[in-house]
């Protein structure tokens, strides 16, 4: 019977049942000091020796002592029954907001443990949803272009042939919504591919990162003479060496190197800048700059400022900062009145493979 009660009340693995277990033996022993001081008190002492004054203080100084001591273990019973909850709320507070892995319920008190198991479940179908949702916009941005290569094609070939004025505008008009289309459609499997839960970390080698910037930089040189805007590269003599996906790192380069060329009217020169310490690589142009209002919102996905001049899906720096995540990289916009023009820095962690980096927010 008592053993029933004991397991109905203070199942196992209770956070109840460890303060008990903590708890009980502690109390018994204060309990029996307080009964001995109390009979010593009242059967080895007479009235004679002892002034009422003295024996109050005593009692009160001894109760004071108890006091003492029982708060001293309560206290130390609750941080010992809390310690598996601080140690889930501090995996909570360092998780990166792409982690949606269950928790860790080991040593957790039973009366915690159904939160955290429906927890768990709220996560793993979190992430089924957006794994689900990842897949659909890859699939179809991927279904989506072949087509639309197809059209452009026909439409390059149709350009080719001598055709009325009218109907040539209309054609390079579809041409370049085609061009768009087919744009917004790699973009969108970059940023699929860029995501860290699909662990691009696992593609990762080792560049040289100034020899990469010299190569990729090199082949915007033609788009940026077409626009008579002088590319220039800053690097120092030695390697500068980090852990990338080569395909990744060179959307991150085209996106920023187009965002410049498309969005700073004016702008004579784009600088490409290495440099080793720490291993970063900035992209800036002597443009307009970017409104203080916007440079909060520039990284979001399709945000486009109501000042922008030329065409564009907002998705460019939404890629640059997915991509600088799945490299567990740091990235900064400045602009005017700070700097004139407009500067991106991305700043990696150094060459690390297999570190399974990934960027704290």
């Amino acid at each position: 019977m008592l053993r029933r009660f004991w397991t109905a009340w203070l199942p196992s693995g209770s956070l109840a049942r460890h303060l008990v277990l903590r708890l009980f033996p502690a109390v018994v022993v204060l309990v029996v000091l307080d009964l001995s001081a109390t009979w010593v008190m009242t059967r080895k002492m007479t009235m004679e020796t002892w002034l009422l004054r003295d024996i109050f203080w005593t009692m009160v100084i001894s109760q004071v002592l108890l006091v003492s001591v029982f708060a001293w273990v309560l206290i130390s019973g609750v941080r010992s029954g809390l310690a598996s909850i601080n140690r889930l709320s501090q995996e909570i507070s360092q998780r990166s907001i792409e982690d949606l892995q269950p928790l860790d319920m080991a040593g957790l008190p039973t009366e915690v443990a159904p939160l955290v198991t429906h927890f768990n479940d709220l996560l793993l179908r979190l992430d089924d949803s957006m794994q689900a949702q990842k897949r659909f916009i890859g699939h179809a941005a991927h279904q989506i272009r072949t087509p639309l290569t197809g059209l452009k094609l026909e439409l390059e070939l149709m350009l080719t042939r001598p055709l009325p004025d009218d109907v040539r505008e209309r054609a390079e008009r579809i041409k370049s919504v085609t061009d768009r289309m087919i744009r917004l459609g790699q973009q969108l499997l970059v940023l699929a591919r860029a995501d860290s839960s699909t662990r691009p970390q696992d593609s990762f080698m080792r560049v040289d990162l100034c020899e990469w910037a010299r190569v990729s930089g090199a082949e915007w040189i033609p788009a940026a003479r077409s626009r008579h805007i002088e590319i220039q590269l800053i690097a120092p003599d030695e390697p500068v060496w980090v852990d990338v996906d080569s395909l990744l790192l060179e959307e991150l380069l085209s996106n920023l190197i187009d965002n410049a060329l498309r969005y700073g009217v004016g702008a004579t020169t784009i600088k490409l800048q290495v440099a080793a310490n720490p291993p970063s690589l900035s992209i800036e142009d002597n443009g307009p700059g970017i409104d203080p209002e916007d440079s909060e919102r520039v990284f979001e996905a399709f945000y486009r400022s109501p000042r922008a001049s030329a065409e564009g899906s907002g998705l460019g720096l939404a890629i640059v900062r997915e991509i600088a995540r799945a490299h567990g990289a740091w990235w900064n916009l400045s602009s005017r009145p700070d700097f004139p023009g407009t500067r991106i820095t991305v700043v990696f962690p150094g060459p690390r493979i297999g570190a399974k980096l990934s960027r704290q927010e």
